[in-house]
């Protein structure tokens, strides 16, 4: 059995000074480790979307009435607080769960050999995303659950699942200079895509902030909005994204582009019929609290899926010492030669 070294006086204080370095001197994790790392901080951040969703559809939002704590008297959850509670709470706890997936994240990236900083730089955006909107989760409970603060508490998760997904991609593949797969107008035509899926996520939130479901069974504010009218505006938006997937795909069969962008774009395409169907049967069936459960999983997968189209359009090789792609280095010998 290998023998762990004893850790010095200067070890110790090098540990405390820069934990992470410390840990990068001592470990070099492999290229599937630092992949199934990112991959944990992105399934984490869809699922504390839906975790929230089941705060908010089993009316446990004001479970645990204030924060940081539970209660005034209680840091935990307490028996008095019942069901309600426990769902709360539960949802708390499981952003300490998203952080050390976060960190793990961050520590993977930050050992990898060789270093690479946009990559370590991927990993703490995660950190700080998560750390402001555990704040503002905060500040929702201690202001009775605003439908405003509650869309923003959504929209901030949005914005990590982005990060997260550009990571994960990112662990796949080198750090040399991003070469395009396909032409501008079709990447200005995923950049119409990548736009109207926002309007489409920022449309869903006002439903929600409208709608019936306010997240506690006691007199919550709502957005002073027809719900039903909203609702429709936003199946406008959908049916746009699900003609601009369809239009993509179409392009890019046009003009031969390769595999990955045509696969990545079936997929949304795909995902983008499930959510509709389970979009028109939740608003004709009064907005049952599975199916509008599911619509949040489908609207975290949608937005993957559209990301996944936008970083296909291109490929970014591998390095070596000089930060000059592989192909670069092989034409400079031959000149030299």
């Amino acid at each position: 059995m290998e023998r762990v070294p004893n850790l010095t006086r200067d070890d110790a204080v090098s540990a405390v000074r820069n934990p992470l370095a410390f840990i990068a001197e001592r470990w070099t994790p492999q290229p599937r480790t630092v992949q199934r790392a990112a991959m944990a901080a992105l399934v984490m951040a869809v699922i504390i979307v839906v975790t929230g969703g089941a705060v908010r559809l089993t009316g446990s939002g004001l479970g645990c009435p204030t924060w940081p704590t539970c209660t005034d008297d209680s840091l935990t959850t307490t028996r008095a607080m019942g069901f309600h509670g426990v769902i709360e709470f539960g949802n708390r706890m499981l952003t300490y769960v998203l952080c050390a997936a976060v960190g793990w994240a961050v520590v993977a990236a930050r050992a990898q050999k060789p270093w690479r900083r946009g990559l370590t730089r991927l990993g703490w955006a995660q950190f700080w995303v998560v750390m402001g909107n555990a704040v503002l989760g905060g500040i929702v409970v201690l202001v009775g659950l605003n439908p405003y603060t509650v869309a923003a508490h959504f929209l901030l998760t949005t914005a990590l699942i982005a990060v997260a997904t550009v990571m994960w991609q990112r662990t796949r593949e080198g750090d040399g200079q991003p070469r395009p797969l396909v032409g501008k107008a079709v990447q200005q035509l995923v950049w119409f895509l990548v736009v109207a899926s926002v309007l489409l996520i920022a449309a869903g939130t006002v439903v929600t902030g409208a709608g019936p479901h306010a997240g506690d069974s006691a007199e919550v504010d709502r957005i002073p909005l027809d719900w039903e009218t909203v609702a429709k505006a936003h199946a406008v938006l959908a049916w746009i994204v699900v003609t601009l997937t369809f239009a993509l795909w179409f392009v890019l069969k046009a003009v031969d582009a390769p595999k990955g962008p045509l696969h990545r774009t079936r997929d949304l395409f795909l995902v983008l019929l499930a959510q509709g169907v389970i979009g028109y049967v939740q608003y004709f069936t009064h907005l049952p609290e599975v199916l509008v459960a599911l619509h949040m999983l489908g609207s975290c997968l949608m937005w993957i899926g559209v990301l996944r189209v936008l970083l296909s359009l291109r490929e970014r090789p591998e390095t070596v010492s000089g930060g000059l792609p592989e192909a670069s280095v092989e034409t400079a010998s031959l000149t030299k030669a």
